[in-house]
């Protein structure tokens, strides 16, 4: 099996974990993940950046989020910590691995992308909610308890 699947079947337990034992069973591949994925190698072909670098960027983005690990603002610092160990593990080589760890870092903004691979996943993860604006009001409504008048600033302080 290649790293990108290897990596995808890890991210994907996690998953199927959080949906299992969350109050809300939020799926996060149905309604995030798979459209920061799809987006993301789109543009990495479009810009011709490392496909594999950028894929794993991508699956690995909100892996803080999945495993429940520290706060919501801080998931990208939490996030590349997990990266980090998921990597390590599955014996990735380290110079390829601290370029997906920056795009897992950098993966809220592409304004702090300093590379094309983190300008891709980070891109994508904007891109993404476009894909599936249900999920905006769901997470708007439903997770951050914000009434229906509120959601235009929620909308536009989040992007």
């Amino acid at each position: 099996m290649d790293m990108i699947e290897s990596v995808k079947e890890y991210v994907m337990n996690q998953i199927k974990k959080y949906k299992d034992n969350s109050p809300d069973h939020y799926d996060y591949w149905e309604e995030h993940i798979k459209y920061v994925y799809e987006e993301s190698t789109c543009l990495a072909k479009k810009y011709n950046a490392d496909l594999e670098i950028v894929s794993l960027g991508a699956l690995l983005h909100d892996i803080a989020l999945i495993n429940q690990v520290g706060d919501r603002k801080d998931h990208h610092i939490n996030g590349e910590k997990i990266a980090r160990q998921v990597l390590e593990e599955m014996k990735y080589d380290s110079n390829k691995m601290n370029r997906v760890l920056k795009c897992v870092y950098n993966h809220r903004s592409s304004k702090n992308a300093q590379s094309i691979e983190e300008t891709c996943v980070a891109d994508a993860d904007i891109l993404a909610h476009f894909d599936n604006i249900p999920m905006l009001f769901n997470s708007a409504l439903v997770k951050n308890q914000i009434s229906l008048n509120e959601i235009n600033n929620w909308m536009k302080a989040a992007f």
